[in-house]
């Protein structure tokens, strides 16, 4: 049993040289883990399989080669240690050397977003009637047949509903609002004379989509009520707001025109910014764009909200927002707003 002793001891010592050896070029995780399992492991490790012999020594012997298999196990096991140490800092340096960052670079500046044409024109149109003494309202999209169309002199039969093909909610009842007029009707019905205010928001509409057309696009009415007011204050207050959104050279004309909620009715144009006025292919050779229709308030209107026709008159107009922004941008494409296109976008 000495003689076996021994050769157990001495394998002890050649395991304990051997994996040190092995383990000293190590220079990868995956490689380390191998040798951990080769000569460490729990089911199938080298210093394990030597170990299953100690039943067949005797009991003075086992003692002697428990302490020295401890030994060897300690000792791999702190080689192991140091070495997991060694590679973890190695590929900590090189993720850092990899993922360095020159701090003395400039910065790279995020692009900052700008506001979508339609609303700048919103924000620009608003601001300029605020300036004139009007204040803001915005009202539901979803609307009643009644202030859609019954309160502003359109009845049920009235032809002027064809100009406007409507999306309907419930036929009859509830719809998409064809206008931002309904709120006109709203303010009077909350508010006493004078009244002075600019809707704007979307409206919807089933048209066929061209160039020119869209089945939702945005509006902006305007409204005054006072004791005293005419057509000529209607005419000063839409020419002031010409001169300040395309600039004082831009002159107006009014034409004579029918909307059941107004009379008299007029269409306004602007002198074309492109030709000044002496007829190019953008204003079909007349020298003038249409910008908006206007007109005096119906006295039914101002009948069905309380006020008396024979105390207070008033004034009311309204504009395609993407009409304006057609205009003042010279863009000859109305779906492109509504493309979100970042090349258009960028342009304007």
């Amino acid at each position: 049993m000495l003689g076996q002793l021994e050769q157990l001891l001495g394998q002890l010592d050649e395991l304990r040289a051997r994996a040190i050896e092995e383990l000293a070029p190590i220079n990868a995780s995956a490689a380390l883990e191998e040798w951990d399992t080769r000569y460490l492991g729990r089911n199938r490790g080298e210093l394990k399989n030597l170990s299953s012999v100690m039943p067949k020594l005797a009991k003075d012997e086992r003692p002697v080669v428990g302490q020295k298999m401890n030994a060897v196990k300690t000792e791999l096991e702190r080689e192991l240690a140091t070495k997991r140490e060694q590679l973890r800092q190695r590929e900590l340096m090189l993720t850092l050397e990899n993922e360095r960052i020159d701090v003395t670079l400039p910065g790279r500046a995020l692009p900052a977003g700008t506001m979508h044409p339609i609303s700048r024109i919103i924000l620009e149109v608003t601001q300029i009637f605020e300036r004139m003494g009007f204040g803001i309202v915005q009202g539901p999209e979803v609307e009643t047949d009644y202030y859609n169309f019954q309160a502003l002199n359109i009845a049920e039969d009235h032809p002027a509903r064809d100009m406007q093909d409507t999306f309907w909610v419930e036929p009859g009842q509830i719809l998409l609002r064809t206008q931002t007029s309904p709120m006109q009707i709203r303010t009077m019905k909350q508010n006493q004379p004078p009244v002075r205010v600019v809707v704007p928001g979307k409206v919807y509409r089933n048209e066929a989509i061209d160039a020119t057309h869209e089945a939702m696009f945005h509006q902006i009415e305007g409204l005054l009520v006072d004791e005293y007011c005419t057509m000529a204050d209607l005419k000063g207050c839409l020419e002031r707001f010409a001169h300040e959104m395309f600039g004082r050279d831009r002159r107006l004309r009014f034409r004579s025109s029918y909307f059941p909620f107004t009379e008299p009715s007029a269409e306004v144009d602007i002198s074309c910014g492109l030709c000044g006025g002496k007829g190019c292919r953008s204003c079909k050779y007349s020298g003038w764009l249409e910008i908006l229709g206007s007109g005096m308030v119906h006295p039914k209107v101002l009948r069905e909200v309380g006020y008396d026709p024979t105390k207070y008159r008033g004034f009311a107009f309204g504009m395609g927002v993407e009409r304006i922004a057609m205009l003042k941008y010279d863009v000859g494409e109305i779906r492109l707003f509504s493309g979100n296109d970042l090349r258009f976008l960028r342009q304007l």
